[in-house]
């Protein structure tokens, strides 16, 4: 039985190389996410490492177990206890560090990195005057204020020199020190794509904490003793509660599981498309292997009449799918090193250089990725090669099929419609929960599984709307449409790939759709501002960036927006401090209870899923303990609908700022005389001092820039389930070809009497186009169905969301099932057009 299904297997390689094709493509998938996520690990592992080599012991300030609106105590660690530790027996050095945001200009005024990789720290010099972290390649280190060093990645890619000025932010404001020094270093966010500047230690404390204050101290263990050692020595020589120890092992290790499982969550999503691209190869197997087993029904009789039992015929199938799967695995595995690489080099490119290292194949990989082939393939041959052995031999070597009868297709329906009604039922149902993420997914899979088995059924009314358009083309039109009705599973099954496809991307095109006009909605409905000015990094920025606002040309209102965590009625609660006599020239918010009145005092409105959770309402007394342990009771004015810019409590600034350690602000809103224009732009960054980390957006920016990140991991969602296309192609041409193989004595009497190459070629195009256009129908409704409930959750976080069907893009989306019809017609369509009519009419 073996050497049969070896024969098979080398009889049919043309017809099984695309079975090949498709397990071959969702194990590339596989096994290149593997690679990628294992590759990607292990270069910021190493990174990480690196970073810690030096350190044995690390003392960081103590936790505070402390709520939000407990006195404000920020630990410190100053420099009686740096020296403290650096006297402890076994320390060999200790290292004051203190770090924060650095935002750094290239010579264009173009920001470098992006957000929170861009960080700036101390030169901490030993006794021999050098940082052994940071080795300078050019230069010399920063001593003053008004000096800076940066690491080689960003001045060469800025083409920054030793003596250079160079524009930095800090925390708004600009400044222009001269750079001093060029170093390289083994941080993990420079070499991730980051920036670092280094500045003097007594600078760098003035920037980023406070005067002599340090954010860690990193210690190195003399010769022979070890970091445990050292680490109980550290602690019994501090004062109970002045910093929390650890050794550099366990933060090496505690890094290395926040990589790891930074990496769990990319794996998991890449390895969803992974599956559904196998998921749909399923079909196209499951396809295959029936009507190669359809095509050997004698074969298969004839081994059945000289002793061979059902069991050894459905072994024949599984050995022939084992050996095509090993085959997929193999060279999926192969192809799956190239994507590990091409997705390497791709989020290279557009994310940032990542940390260096080889490519990591891992001994699990490699199983994976042979496992999958076989299972998957197996799985999918299992039930043709069952069905096969079931065939009575008399009945196979008389070409006797044994058609679907009528019970069985009254208990497929039944069991179609009892998976899709329940699924239906789900997903309604998940409509109306707060949290019905994990009904509607399991109402999902349960109504695409109950349309697949009812796809059989909704064949002939879908495909017969067709029939008015088909009989325009003559008779290649009405044999077309008859063809695709002749298999109703077989037609259900290649279309059903397509469908799979197509209701995820117009799914995904109907939610971002949605999101990106509720966006547009919020960007427009609730502000009055014209502008809004923020960090690059969202972090908190100095106050007298908006008094540098405030004194622009044209600028009629303007107010700082600041937040902070407090207790509000014995829970936390975000209380966001605005200026109270501007706050209703600047913002456009809607009040169900009360109204905004002028903020003053203790006076404050709250977000109506805040007043409803804590049952509050205009008029209730919310006592608050604000974060100096000071206490207050705030009487509310009004409730408002929340948003995803304002949440919480709102109050006037003059009543939070007395209560605040650090005042800064989170954002300003500014209303120009003019409204927005490219005029008024540049007045505000020119007053702003052309800041590169500082971002002055109106309205439509606010919506881009949102929009923006949408609209990328739509692309990126496209471009992951263009394989689930591109198998579904490969599963309309193998089955049109195999139709055309199966047709050969008909095709050979249809030209006999009077059709044309060209009207064969037609009626397979056609027969194809129809059997695609029915998938995309499918696809497209499941997706907008979909799309809508998806809405229906999301607009529960989000107000502003609304439903709108793109159109355009689901009228591209059933031209592009037309496409893959047409294009999968090509080599079947020309196949039948060239068979000899003679030599057709005598096939057996």
């Amino acid at each position: 039985m073996f050497r049969t299904a070896l024969r098979n297997v080398l009889a049919h390689k043309a017809r099984l190389l695309m079975t090949v094709l498709a397990v071959m493509l969702g194990v590339a998938f596989v096994s290149g996410t593997l690679v990628f996520t294992s590759t990607l690990s292990e270069a910021f592992r190493t990174s990480s490492q690196k970073s810690l080599e030096h350190v044995d012991v690390a003392l960081e300030p103590p936790r505070s177990d402390q709520g939000p609106g407990s006195p404000q105590r920020t630990p410190q660690i100053d420099q009686k206890l740096l020296d403290r530790v650096a006297r402890v027996p076994g320390a060999a050095t200790a290292t004051g560090l203190v770090s924060g945001y650095t935002g750094v200009a290239d010579k264009h005024g173009k920001l470098l990195g992006a957000g929170l990789s861009t960080r700036g720290s101390n030169y901490f010099p030993g006794k021999d005057g050098k940082d052994a972290r940071y080795p300078m390649r050019d230069g010399a280190a920063p001593r003053g204020p008004d000096q800076i060093a940066l690491d080689t990645r960003t001045a060469d890619k800025a083409g920054y020199r030793v003596g250079d000025t160079v524009r930095i932010s800090v925390d708004g404001p600009v400044r222009e020190p001269k750079l001093t020094g060029i170093f390289t270093t083994d941080d993990d966010r420079a070499a991730a794509g980051g920036t670092l500047t280094l500045f003097d230690t007594t600078s760098a404390q003035k920037l980023f904490r406070t005067p002599g204050a340090y954010s860690v101290i990193q210690v190195t263990a003399a010769a022979g003793t070890s970091q445990t050692t050292l680490q109980h020595a550290i602690q019994r020589a501090l004062p109970p509660g002045s910093a929390t120890v650890e050794t550099g092992k366990h933060l090496a290790d505690t890094q290395a599981g926040m990589i790891e499982e930074r990496m769990d969550g990319m794996k998991t999503g890449l390895m969803v498309f992974a599956g559904i691209s196998l998921f749909v190869g399923i079909f196209l197997i499951a396809n295959t292997f029936t009507m190669l087993v359809a095509q050997r029904t004698r074969e298969l009789a004839l081994l059945r009449a000289v002793g061979a039992a059902r069991r050894q015929v459905t072994r024949s199938v599984l050995i022939e799918a084992f050996l095509v799967g090993t085959l997929a695995g193999a060279t999926g595995l192969v192809a799956g090193i190239g994507v590990g690489a091409g997705l390497r080099a791709l989020v290279s490119g557009t994310a940032g250089n990542l940390p260096d290292g080889p490519l990591v194949v891992a001994p699990t990989t490699v199983l994976t990725a042979l496992a999958v082939g076989i299972v998957v393939t197996v799985l999918a041959a299992w039930l043709p090669g069952r069905r096969a052995a079931k065939i009575p031999p008399v009945a196979a070597m008389n070409s006797v099929h044994l058609p679907a009868t009528t019970k069985s297709l009254v208990v497929r329906n039944s069991i179609g419609a009892v998976f899709a009604g329940a699924g239906t039922a789900a997903v309604l149902a998940a409509t109306g929960m707060d949290d019905g993420r994990s009904t509607m997914g399991v109402g999902a899979v349960l109504l695409l599984i109950g349309v697949f088995i009812l796809t059989p059924l909704l064949s002939r009314p879908l495909i017969a709307l067709a029939a008015p358009v088909l009989r325009a083309f003559g008779t290649a039109g009405t044999l077309a449409r008859q063809n695709a009705l002749r298999n109703p599973r077989r037609t259900a099954t290649t279309a059903s790939a397509l469908m799979v496809g197509l209701t995820l991307i117009t799914g995904l095109t109907v939610i971002a759709t949605g999101v990106q006009k509720g966006v547009d909605k919020l960007a427009t409905e609730s502000l009055k501002a014209d502008y809004v000015i923020s960090m690059d990094s969202q972090q908190p920025f100095s106050p007298r960036l908006e008094k540098a606002v405030d004194a622009a040309d044209g600028v009629v209102a303007s107010g700082p927006l600041r937040r902070e965590m407090a207790e509000a009625g014995a829970e936390p609660e975000m209380l966001n401090g605005v200026d109270g006599r501007e706050f209703g020239s600047l913002t456009r918010l809607k009040f169900t209870e009360g109204a905004l009145g002028e903020l003053h005092g203790n006076r404050a409105v709250v977000d109506g899923d805040t007043a409803k959770n804590r049952h509050w309402k205009t008029g209730s007394r919310v006592p608050v303990t604000f974060p100096d342990g000071k206490k207050a009771t705030l009487t509310l004015s009004g409730v408002y609908e929340g948003n995803d810019m304002f949440r919480g409590l709102v109050l006037d600034n003059a009543t939070l700022a007395p209560h605040q350690k650090h005042i800064a602000d989170d954002q300003i809103l500014v209303k120009m005389a003019d409204g927005a224009t490219d005029g008024n732009k540049d007045t505000l960054a020119k007053a702003l001092g052309n800041n590169p980390a500082i971002v002055v957006a109106d309205k439509k920016d606010v919506s881009e820039s949102i929009s923006q990140t949408v609209t990328v991991m739509l692309n990126m969602l496209y471009g992951l389930l263009a394989m689930t296309v591109i198998v579904a192609v490969l599963g309309v041409i193998n089955t049109l070809a195999m139709s055309v193989f199966e047709r050969s004595q008909e095709i050979g009497m249809l030209r006999a009497v009077g059709l044309d190459r060209r009207g064969v070629k037609r009626m397979v195009r056609l027969e194809s186009l129809v059997i695609s256009l029915y998938g995309g129908v499918l696809g497209v409704g499941l997706g907008v169905f979909f799309g809508w409930a998806a809405g229906e959750l999301i607009s529960m976080s989000m107000k502003s969301y609304e439903l709108v069907l793109p159109w355009e893009r689901i009228g591209l989306f059933l031209a592009l099932a037309a496409l893959v019809g047409v294009l999968a017609a090509l080599w079947p369509a020309r196949r039948a057009a060239r068979l000899n009519m003679l030599t057709a009419l005598k096939a057996d």
